[in-house]
């Protein structure tokens, strides 16, 4: 590596945003870029070095920041995401990492929302370490449409979920990576920056009406009970503390709604300059997935 280039690591390299973060960062001349993960073996298709870090080993941290200048930390959905954060953020002031981009969740700074505010706990850490920093905290993933805590959401025309009639603020994880990238290439730019990332509002009756648009076939959407959503995650391995945030959240959300939910961000263009995909982008990319 040469004086005039900044080695960057991604951290949850081979889930859905980091993936798109090494994608528009690959090949950066500027860059030297590196991708962690627990199992190296298993993440040969990224496309650029892998190192070996794993947050409950907290051996593997300190070989896998030696030298690391940029660091992308994707915040874990357990409890355990406030000790994890800790240890890496204490090894990253010890290793001289001069900038952390951290991908958080939704809220303002006072939410109420319990998982919400764990996850501004490792801001707020971050903050504090003395590294510069920037925050990106999106609304909901269009992704999770795909499935999410080993419930498949869009079955045969029918999409279900546990929200009741409430209006969400949704982005699309692609556009997510792009914000955390144009930060990592340009990070004193955006130093000390918080982002807040939702780019359109729509109820699930709104969703199915740009799925049948899209598909070109009927979707419908079919409320079902919170309590529904804890047992399937929880079956499926969810971690309890954080799953029941999210379930006493939907909950929220069922009845009295949670304010501000609904509300949309201008960042993503102030950051990149482009327009946002849309929803209609989203699940024309896949189609495939969704028709029946």
């Amino acid at each position: 590596m040469t004086n005039s280039t900044s080695s960057v690591l991604i951290t949850g390299a081979t889930g859905q945003v980091g993936r798109e973060v090494l994608a528009s960062l690959r090949g950066e001349p500027d860059l030297t870029v590196m991708a962690a993960s627990r199992n190296p073996d298993h993440a040969g298709d990224l496309g650029v070095p892998v190192v070996l870090l794993d947050y409950d080993k907290t051996t593997t941290i300190a070989p896998a920041l030696d030298g690391v200048d940029r660091l992308f930390i994707l915040t874990g959905y357990t409890v355990d995401m406030l000790r994890q954060s800790k240890s890496l953020v204490d090894q990253a002031v010890k290793s001289g990492v001069s900038h952390i981009v951290h991908l958080g969740a939704c809220g303002a700074d006072d939410t109420d929302v319990a998982h919400y505010g764990w996850h501004q706990f490792v801001e707020r850490y971050i903050a504090a370490s003395g590294i510069a920093y920037t925050h990106l905290r999106p609304e909901i993933f269009m992704q999770n449409l795909l499935g999410y805590g080993g419930i498949d959401v869009v079955q045969n025309g029918v999409i279900r979920y546990y929200v009741g009639n409430a209006r969400w603020s949704w982005i699309d994880g692609v556009d997510i990576a792009q914000v955390a990238a144009a930060v990592l290439r340009d990070p004193a730019e955006h130093a000390g920056k918080t982002y807040r990332l939702g780019t359109e509002a729509k109820t699930y009756d709104e969703v199915a009406d740009v799925f049948t648009q899209v598909i070109g076939r009927p979707f419908r959407y079919e409320a079902r009970p919170p309590s529904e959503f804890l047992e399937i995650v929880l079956s499926a391995g969810g971690e309890p503390a954080y799953m029941d945030c999210v379930y006493q959240s939907f909950e929220r959300l069922s009845g009295q709604g949670i304010p501000g939910s609904d509300e949309i961000f201008n960042d993503f263009t102030r950051v990149t300059g482009r327009s946002p995909h849309t929803f209609a982008d989203f699940v024309q990319r896949h189609a495939e997935r969704f028709a029946y």
